[in-house]
């Protein structure tokens, strides 16, 4: 039976590189899959596309492209991702410059469009999944609009003969679906193999998650090396089923735990995961560790889509003003309540309205609000004091006043820092798929 090998290169937009280019040079693979969009990101890349009509698309492409392409020519790997962005256009362009740079010609670069459908959108007809309204009635400043799509235009590309693909908005795991689409001839509508290769998609999707990152716990979930961490591969065959493992030699572990949290990772009903190319049933998964850093994962399933895709809408939501100062020594922890009574008082004294405000000692109450304070006090503390405000002018003020506490409040602090931000929100909402035009443009270097 055939088999492919499908590497992840990254899990999210800041994942290293180092781990991509060991898969590309010693991987074996036919694949190497970067995911590096989430719900937030591409919201973002809108607002840096709306300032730089060449720009929008993942900020680390360039560093990830001039690593990895030029192994990836040599053993014709291709490469699948969803750096694009807010600017697939621009960064297959990016991409076709850099290629012929570095004197890989003939290296083809598709970059697959139509998760934009800001335009398309029906003020009164489009529903917010969050607050039952129409956009219309939304109120607020919409940046963006993104559904998220299946393997379909990937598919495309490939059977193209691209190289390089670079997607925007498209469903996490139908990029590693597309692959295994391609090379098996699946059908769009054999559903049980749809969803076992969104199975598949899913365990990889996250990189080095599924091998020891983020699942380690010293001494109660342990995991070695973790300073090299492999990221995984799955060896996939034509029935859909598939073996996840990492390179030989790289720090983590492929275990049954592993994969076992990994599969749970955002899912809310494991019988039903919608996707667009298929609901996904993972009720049935069996998950088989075979030997070191081998997992034999078999059993998934699939019903028909749903027809509908889900939409991320970004908005501008208001504004984050925030400010930070340390404290350290006998009473760090008095003086550091101090400086946020102050605070909490000289918001009321300047005037300054706000929809939110927080104020906490890190490593005493930021994340546990009701921390135990019976034991030994913290001998430094790290006071973060964040307003929620309606304009960028109110919120860079928040900063400025926890400076002023250097000759303005307690004795001893320093280390300040202060920023000021707009805030990029998502809520969503589904679009009929058929009104989502997918396509690609192909480029050349």
């Amino acid at each position: 039976m055939k088999t492919i090998r499908i590497g992840t290169g990254a899990g999210f937009s800041g994942d290293r590189v180092e781990p991509a280019l060991d898969l590309a040079k010693h991987g074996d693979i036919d694949y190497l899959v970067f995911e590096c969009l989430a719900e937030r990101t591409i919201a973002l890349a809108q607002q840096a596309k709306m300032r730089d009509p060449n720009a929008g698309f993942d900020p680390l492409l360039e560093r990830r492209m001039r690593a990895v392409l030029p192994v990836c020519h040599e053993k014709s790997i291709r490469v699948i991702s969803n750096m694009g962005a807010a600017n697939p256009v621009a960064a297959a362009k990016k991409t076709v410059a850099i290629a012929r740079e570095l004197g890989l010609t003939g290296l083809k670069v598709a970059a697959v469009l139509g998760d934009d459908v800001l335009d398309i959108l029906s003020p009164d007809d489009f529903r917010i999944t969050e607050t039952a309204s129409s956009l219309r009635d939304f109120n607020k400043q919409v940046v963006s609009a993104n559904a998220y799509l299946g393997a379909g235009g990937i598919v495309d590309a490939l059977n193209a003969g691209a190289d390089v693909i670079l997607t925007g908005r498209a469903a996490d795991p139908a990029m590693f679906l597309a692959p295994q689409i391609f090379e098996f001839g699946w059908k769009m509508d054999d559903w049980s193999l749809l969803g076992r290769g969104t199975l598949v998609g899913h365990l990889l999707e996250c990189g080095g998650q599924i091998t020891g990152g983020y699942f380690a716990d010293p001494g109660i979930k342990d995991v070695p090396d973790l300073a090299r961490l492999g990221f995984p591969i799955a060896e996939v065959s034509a029935d859909g089923n598939a073996v996840i493992t990492k390179l030989e030699g790289t720090g983590g572990c492929v275990t049954t735990a592993t994969c076992k949290e990994q599969l749970l990772y955002e899912v809310h009903d494991p019988k039903k995961y919608i996707q667009p190319d298929v609901v996904a049933d993972f009720s049935n998964v069996c998950i088989e560790e075979i030997g070191p850093d081998r997992v034999a994962i078999s059993g998934g399933d699939g019903a028909p889509r749903t027809g509908s895709l889900k939409v991320s809408i970004g908005y501008i939501d208001s504004c984050i003003g925030e400010g930070q100062i340390s404290y350290a020594g006998p009473g760090a922890v008095a003086r550091g309540q101090l400086a946020l009574d102050i605070l909490d008082q000289r918001m009321d004294l300047a005037g300054i309205t706000c929809q939110e405000k927080r104020g906490e000692l890190i490593g005493v109450n930021s994340i546990i609000s009701n921390a135990d304070m019976t034991s030994a006090e913290p001998n430094e503390v790290r006071l973060r004091f964040v307003v929620r405000t309606d304009d960028l002018a109110t919120a860079t003020r928040i900063g400025e006043e926890v400076e002023s506490l250097y000759l303005n409040g307690p004795a001893g602090g320093g280390g300040v820092t202060k920023t000021a931000r707009e805030i990029v929100a998502i809520v969503s909402g589904l679009l009929p798929e058929h009104q989502v035009q997918t396509h690609f443009e192909m480029m050349e270097a």
